[in-house]
């Protein structure tokens, strides 16, 4: 299995659209004695410098844009993740995604909610909507009716462009200890983790700077002060931080955001490859009849090298472009057939 197969296995069954003894854990803090650990997600808006800036100049200028979230159930469901029976809350980060309101989260501290508060850096507190949420993606979407003065939104970076080593910077609520700023680095990319619904969701960002319970939802940014995920996970022995953790790039959170606000619903994008490594692309093991893959006349055994202007050198790769992507989109495909270079234009399906 590869090594960027972190926590669930790619079926055939999933058509294009691990890891060891460690558990991983949803990063929400679901209250009482069980706790599961939140993550946050940003979205377009906040200063950008084109240089580097100090981690203290990160936090000042986007700590204004982190919200705590705080959802509650009762009558005993077990949507939170490690909740307990009858009434039960999740406390999770989020981020301003917009100056109307849109607040992004991830989908597993709001799951199943009866209310959903939010509260902000300077303490006041609203109460919020849940606008849509996509369990596929982990991704959530909530709004508030507060004044203009309050809504800082985040800027969302290209996380295809994200590199190991880059300098990060998290900002979350962990253990209700709101606006926690904590650094490291980009530890890889390319990494596949597992959805609420055990889904992968592809391309996602590790990183060592410490989230624990209560980050779920908050945001990952580089050191321009731009978002480039939302910490969801952690890989851990005994639940605490260790040094593993994940989030959501934010090329996805972009695409699923926006759809989320438009329609309240997400689509996902479908190629309709069974893919497999190869050692100058990808290549395709099967083709599904109907797919857009077919629709677009590639061939069993054909070997995908470049999309657009990317090279592709792995099935992660390929995946992880294709969910950033929407049903509908066209992409140009470069490939082998025959020791021949062709190219191939295709429209993105959906799948459920």
């Amino acid at each position: 299995m590869p090594s960027t197969r972190i926590v669930a296995t790619v079926a055939a069954a999933a058509v294009i659209g691990g890891g060891a003894g460690a558990a991983i854990t949803a990063l929400s803090d679901g209250g009482g004695s069980a706790k599961t650990a939140t993550v946050t997600t940003v979205a377009a808006g906040a200063n950008v410098a084109n240089t580097d800036l100090s981690v203290g100049q990160v936090a000042k200028s986007a700590t204004k844009s982190v919200v705590e979230v705080d959802a509650t159930t009762s009558g005993g469901s077990q949507s939170f993740p490690f909740g307990n029976n009858g009434s039960q809350s999740a406390e999770g980060t989020g981020f301003v995604y917009d100056s109307k309101g849109d607040i992004v989260t991830n989908q597993h501290v709001v799951s199943g909610a009866s209310s959903v508060k939010v509260k902000f850096s300077d303490g006041s507190t609203y109460t919020a909507t849940v606008v849509g949420s996509d369990a596929t993606t982990d991704i959530a979407v909530l709004h508030v009716d507060a004044p203009s003065s309050k809504l800082n939104p985040l800027t969302l970076a290209d996380s295809s462009k994200v590199s190991v080593g880059d300098g990060v910077v998290a900002i979350g609520n962990p253990f209700g200890l709101d606006g926690t700023v904590t650094s490291g680095i980009v530890s890889a990319v390319g990494r596949e983790i597992s959805s609420p619904n055990d889904t992968p969701i592809e391309g996602a960002i590790q990183t060592d700077a410490a989230i624990n319970h209560g980050n779920s939802g908050g945001p990952l940014l580089d050191l321009h002060g731009e978002v480039i995920g939302i910490t969801s996970q952690i890989q851990s022995e005994g639940g605490g931080n260790d040094g593993v953790g994940f989030a959501v790039p934010s090329n996805t959170v972009k695409s699923i955001a926006s759809q989320l606000i438009a329609n309240g619903k997400a689509q996902h994008a479908l190629l309709g490859v069974t893919p497999a490594d190869a050692a100058n692309g990808v290549r395709v093991a099967t083709v599904k009849n109907g797919s857009a893959a077919d629709d677009a006349g590639l061939k069993q055994g054909d070997v995908i090298t470049a999309v657009g202007s990317t090279r592709i050198t792995s099935s992660a790769q390929l995946r992880a472009i294709i969910a950033g992507h929407r049903p509908g989109d066209a992409l140009t495909l470069t490939i082998m057939r025959n020791g021949s270079s062709k190219t191939v234009h295709v429209t993105l399906g959906s799948r459920s």
